[in-house]
């Protein structure tokens, strides 16, 4: 029976160039640690009709889980790690906070569009969640 390791890794994607290198980067880093990799797709939602959003937001979790099959077939066929996908809604730091404060995370890596907007952001993110980071450029 497969159980899930006790070492996390997040790694943020956003579909843009940099989504490949952080892929490759957080297959390695699970690789090496024997880590649980979850990959992180957030999305902002700002719409005035509650009908329109909730559409919005189904239409852009499925863009996103196709995206991810296509990553999953070119990156993950037999690397034999543990992993899964999760979407979420909002600020990628405070998604990376949430998730820090309920899982044992031993590790994050961060795409250059993920990276937080400010450096001041970037800075309370690390003070946060006191786990290493890896900032792809």
């Amino acid at each position: 029976m497969n159980s899930r390791p006790a070492k996390n890794i997040l790694c943020t994607l956003d579909f843009s160039d940099s989504t490949d290198q952080a892929m490759e980067w957080g297959i390695l880093m699970a690789r090496q640690l024997k880590a649980h990799l979850t990959f992180l797709y957030t999305f902002r939602l700002i719409q005035s009709n509650s009908g329109e959003l909730m559409k919005l937001k189904h239409t852009m979790e499925d863009e996103a889980r196709k995206k991810f099959e296509l990553l999953e077939k070119k990156y993950l066929q037999d690397k034999k790690i543990s992993y899964d996908f999760q979407i979420e809604i909002g600020f990628i730091s405070d998604r990376i906070e949430d998730h820090a404060s309920k899982n044992n995370l031993n590790f994050v890596v961060l795409g250059k569009r993920n990276n937080a907007n400010d450096h001041e952001t970037l800075e309370e993110l690390v003070d946060h969640i006191h786990v290493p980071m890896l900032l792809l450029p």
